[in-house]
């Protein structure tokens, strides 16, 4: 099948190679300097949270950025405030820290209204000790007449500070060319790209329940912060785990609050990336602490994933701790989730479960890009008509004629009736159910079209 065909059946199964990019450019400053205003500067987008707070980006979040057809990864950190000596800035520092270990080239952003700070100066000093190709950037430079206010940043011992306004894009084309053209002097330094043929995860809950550690656990490493505060997490972060030959891009979210008035500035812009990024996956990680038992807002944030048509895993986490009993929750979640997903138990402390975790995903997956072919859908649409008598009104009765597959990743259906009118809601839930029973598509978001027979 080619690359039409495919397209046009809705399957894009490794229709992506992994392709090389350039090198790793990690971005790192003071606390609101702009980074993630720059950063949605050159990647055209508006995918890192911006606002006037200082601190508002806690974890590295990494973007592929592309100019004049060249590809590189963007990494963006938190502001790194060295004399903070509270755990969460601490912590901060450490991701911004290994960020530049990873990095082929670091950008230093620095702001040109308030001058060097002192930590600036101790920032400087770290990147001149790790030896890694620096390009000194000071921001908030928004008219060309000013760029001389840059100069002060010589004092750095970093070279030649490159003037530019990530708010208006003033310097931000020749920095492009700059990046572009020090990466390019280093080919071996090249990784690859994702590609479509990835399982994309999203680890989606309410604030508190443990994403972020649930994260670590799964990459073994401590890959984003932790915290007992509520909302650490505020961006959407993608992170590629390789696992024999599969690859998984896992993506922590910001907690998912029921009542809308909870949800302001900074937490409400969080919420929509984690919307976003539930919509781009193709598997929802439904992380319920499993020391407080299911409450109803876990149930709300499972219908978030199937309403982004995810296919869904309930994740029990925290059960080393645990008095929760399955026999309690497995009835509950049948009666109140649409998509009927499984239940996994899980202790990112111990380690417990991850690795059935992992199997359960990829299981999912399979499921979720699956195709049932013509000939078995329309015996089991026979076998329907056998078990249920169709809904009729006015003396006109229901006849289910024939369907066919029109999409997977997540898989669609559509069924030719003699007249879509006549289906009630309760008889289509009915076929849904029968449909995911006899194929074993628990946990998939099943999408079911009733057509008129043309």
């Amino acid at each position: 099948m080619d690359s039409t065909e495919r397209e046009q059946n809705g399957d894009t199964r490794g229709e992506t190679l992994l392709s090389p990019l350039l090198g790793t450019v990690a971005i790192v400053g003071f606390p609101n300097v702009g980074k993630s205003t720059l950063i949605n500067r050159l990647t055209e987008s508006r995918t890192a949270v911006v606002h006037e707070t200082p601190g508002v980006t806690r974890d590295r979040k990494e973007l592929v950025c592309e100019w004049n057809g060249r590809r590189f990864l963007l990494i963006d950190t938190g502001g790194v405030d060295v004399a903070d000596p509270s755990p969460l800035t601490r912590s901060v520092a450490e991701q911004a820290q290994a960020a530049i270990e990873e990095a082929d080239l670091v950008l230093f952003l620095t702001d040109a209204r308030a001058g060097v700070m002192p930590g600036d100066e101790e920032l400087a000093a770290i990147l001149r000790r790790s030896r890694k190709p620096v390009l000194l950037l000071a921001n908030k430079i928004d008219d060309p007449a000013q760029d001389a206010y840059a100069l002060e940043f010589h004092r750095l011992g970093l070279g030649d500070p490159v003037p530019l306004s990530a708010m208006h894009g003033h310097g931000t084309g020749d920095l492009l060319d700059a990046i572009v053209a020090l990466l390019s002097c280093d080919p071996g330094s090249r990784r690859l790209e994702v590609g479509q043929e990835a399982i994309r995860v999203a680890i989606l809950g309410r604030p508190n329940v443990g994403k972020s550690s649930l994260l670590n656990a799964l990459l073994g490493e401590e890959r984003v912060i932790v915290s007992e505060q509520p909302g650490t997490t505020r961006d959407a972060i993608d992170t590629v785990l390789r696992r024999g030959d599969r690859t998984f891009v896992l993506v922590d979210t910001a907690g998912l609050r029921r009542k809308r008035r909870q949800r302001q500035g900074i937490e409400y812009y969080s919420e929509l990336r984690a919307l976003a990024a539930a919509e781009r996956a193709d598997v929802a990680l439904v992380l319920v602490d499993a020391s407080e038992g299911l409450v109803d807002q876990d149930l709300t944030v499972a219908d978030v994933a199937r309403k982004a048509q995810c296919s869904t895993i309930v994740v029990l986490s925290k059960w080393d701790v645990s008095e929760t009993k399955l026999e309690d929750i497995r009835p509950r979640l049948a009666a109140q989730l649409r998509q009927r997903p499984s239940l996994v138990t899980v202790s990112a402390k111990t380690g417990r479960g991850i690795n059935r975790l992992l199997d359960r995903v990829e299981e999912l997956f399979a499921k979720h890009e699956s195709r049932i072919g013509t000939g078995e859908l329309n015996r089991f649409l026979a076998e329907l008509r056998e078990q249920r008598e169709p809904p009729s009104r006015n003396g006109r009765r229901l006849n289910l004629l024939y369907g066919t597959q029109v999409h997977s990743r997540p898989p669609r259906y559509r069924f030719f009736v003699n007249d879509p009118g006549l289906i009630t809601r309760d008889y289509a839930y009915w076929v849904e159910n029968k449909l995911r029973e006899r194929f074993e598509l628990e946990g998939v978001p099943v999408s079911i079209d009733f057509v008129r027979r043309s």
